[in-house]
């Protein structure tokens, strides 16, 4: 009888489990979300279409940049390039300021609002420096420089999209991977999921951005284009708002920084005192308490120094657990939860570092081999010219594909023969785009040389190369760099996605997004600088510059070979590292119901 009343309460909790959601999570109400009518894939597609159009906007603007700074503003090509460096650079910086605002105080919905209405700002103001005859580039069809209240309205335009995505990027994508519960089996699963299909949002918005935004760019008019992108700016406010009843709400918490400083300050404060002989004698919050986080995370044996934040200092506190939790000193004891998330954090690092070689791998696509694409021939038959931006789309038809295979093919089967959830693990996704990523460097390096060659071939009658001349070498010749690039990022691109995500303390997650944009943007920044330091290199060396005033003078591909061999040696760091790494251990709570239907929260 006993036993079969026990059985009915399980199937009751079960039920109930199935039926709310036990995590921190909030409806727009602020009551406990239903599981049937909130959250996952009805709450997380509103989310990726809003990504969908946030990424056309910016990649309508950013593929095309070069292009517009030197035509319109009339940039020469080492300026544009370092002019696109440093702004791609500041908008993946950003997110570090919008992801932690948006973890500590605004929230990831309020954020996103907030950034999408700075994005839609920033949007006019272009369309106006194209629209007020005093802001134009010019007052006539062409023009030696561009007027310089058109540069200073335009750059401020510019860096207003920065300042927005730096908030809408990482909110938004943490934002959609909370609408999945962790502590229940099939949402955690589809989570997984979730980052694939989010990068598959991304890679149509830049498609539509590098083919019909770029197109109209080059061949209608660039105001056109971005009262396009403005209009649908403002409509993807209106449906972010529209889903607010499907969102699951994770409340701020107040800054995570400060925890961690914490376990560092009662770490060094009790540097003297010995290590207990068993880990277990270390603090940590137990289950009942009331104030417990939905996670615990286990003791591990790494900067074991750390772990002195945790230890009790004398044995009427070990004797009293609860009066220590009542009265201890956050800057005095720690639990083992609090040490253990700034060690995650700590370990992060070296990864973080090992992708920056990467990113700048990753910054080429945006400035050289677009201006690779605007020296050669374009046509397609005798009547449509493609745009040289435009075959940024063929990185991103290989990226979406990668991934579908991938999350529909390769990762079920790896399910089964590694037994793993994941299939491979995150790190070992990254590290075959970084193969991918350096391939694509040396390919790149191989077909430049093949361009060049072309070039010389093709003199004038005079008997030199005048400027940027289009040489007669199909722009397809670039195609092989593009799409393995594409099939490098839809690994590397969405590990990396996942795994700033993942392995950051919970209290953290929009910070974490932004970790991912800040090694692409602080990759950017050496980009440039690397361009700075080789052009000065090579310019006193009497052979010439390798980046001359026009791409038919230059050397990108040696440039691009100096990348794939920077990449083959981060890629052993990145290896090493990776297989010393060790992956958050989370002690998961799932949550029930007792019989007055209040939570009830028990171990996994």
């Amino acid at each position: 009888m006993e036993e079969q009343q026990k059985r009915m309460r399980r199937e009751d909790d079960e039920m109930e489990e199935q039926k709310w959601v036990y995590d921190s999570s909030q409806d727009h109400k602020g009551r406990r979300p239903s599981r049937a009518s909130t959250g996952v894939w009805k709450a997380a597609l509103f989310i990726i279409v809003i990504e969908f159009i946030e990424r056309l906007c910016y990649f309508g603007i950013s593929t095309n940049l070069i292009t517009y700074l030197t035509k319109v503003i009339r940039q020469d090509i080492k300026n544009a390039a370092r002019s696109v460096n440093y702004w791609v650079g500041v908008t993946t910086m950003m997110p570090l300021i919008g992801g932690f605002l948006a973890d500590s105080y605004l929230g990831r919905f309020n954020m996103v609002l907030l950034s999408s209405s700075i994005y839609v700002v920033g949007l006019c103001l272009l369309t106006m420096s194209q629209l007020i005859p005093s802001l134009q580039p010019c007052h006539v069809k062409t023009c030696d420089r561009a007027r310089g209240s058109h540069e200073v309205v335009f750059f401020l335009a510019i860096y207003l999209v920065s300042v927005a995505t730096g908030g809408h990027k990482p909110a938004l994508e943490s934002f959609g991977a909370d609408q999945f519960d962790d502590n229940h089996p099939e949402e955690r699963k589809k989570k997984m999921s979730y980052f694939n299909w989010w990068n598959s949002g991304i890679c149509c918005g830049l498609f539509l951005g590098v083919t019909v935004i770029v197109y109209m760019e080059d061949r209608v008019s660039w105001v056109a284009s971005y009262v396009i992108l403005t209009v649908v700016m403002g409509i993807s406010i209106i449906m972010f708002y529209v889903g607010k009843p499907f969102y699951r709400y994770r409340a701020p918490q107040g800054s995570p920084l400060t925890p961690m400083l914490q376990v560092l300050v009662a770490a060094v404060a009790k540097r003297d005192l010995p290590y207990p002989c068993d880990p277990a004698q270390l603090y940590q919050v137990p289950f009942s308490d009331k104030n417990q986080r939905s996670v615990l995370l286990h003791h591990t044996n790494k900067l074991r120094f750390l772990d002195k934040a945790a230890i009790l200092e004398n044995i009427e506190d070990e004797e009293d657990v609860s009066s220590t939790n009542r009265q201890r000193s956050p800057w005095r004891l720690a639990t083992v939860s609090q040490v253990e998330e700034l060690k995650l954090v700590v370990n992060m690092v070296p990864i973080w570092f090992s992708t920056l070689a990467f990113g700048m791998s990753l910054a080429q696509t945006s400035t050289f081999f677009i201006k690779q694409g605007s020296t050669m021939n374009r046509k397609i038959g005798d009547v449509l010219e493609i745009p040289p931006a435009s075959m940024f789309s063929m990185a991103a038809i290989a990226m979406i594909l990668s991934i579908i295979i991938f999350d529909r093919v390769l990762e079920p089967k790896l399910r089964r023969v590694t037994r793993k959830e994941r299939g491979i693990t995150i790190l070992q996704r990254i590290g075959i785009g970084m193969v991918l990523s350096m391939l694509s460097m040396f390919i790149a390096s191989g077909i430049e040389r093949k361009r060049l060659q072309v070039a010389m071939r093709h003199v004038t009658v005079s008997g030199g190369l005048k400027g940027n001349v289009v040489v007669p070498m199909s722009i397809f010749w670039l195609a092989p760099q593009f799409l393995i690039n594409g099939i490098g990022d839809g690994f590397a691109l969405v590990g990396m996605q996942e795994f700033f995500y993942d392995q950051v303390p919970d209290t953290m997650r929009s910070l974490g997004i932004a970790l991912y944009f800040s090694a692409l943007g602080i990759a950017d920044f050496i980009s440039g600088l690397l361009i700075t330091i080789v052009d000065h290199l090579t310019s006193t060396g009497g052979a010439g510059s390798w980046f001359a005033k026009d791409l038919n003078h230059s050397r990108l591909d040696k440039f691009y070979f100096l990348l794939g061999v920077m990449n083959a040696m981060n890629l052993c760091l990145y290896l090493f590292l990776a297989t010393k790494y060790s992956y958050k251990n989370v002690e998961r709570v799932v949550g029930a119901a007792d019989s007055h239907g209040d939570a009830v929260q028990n171990k996994d």
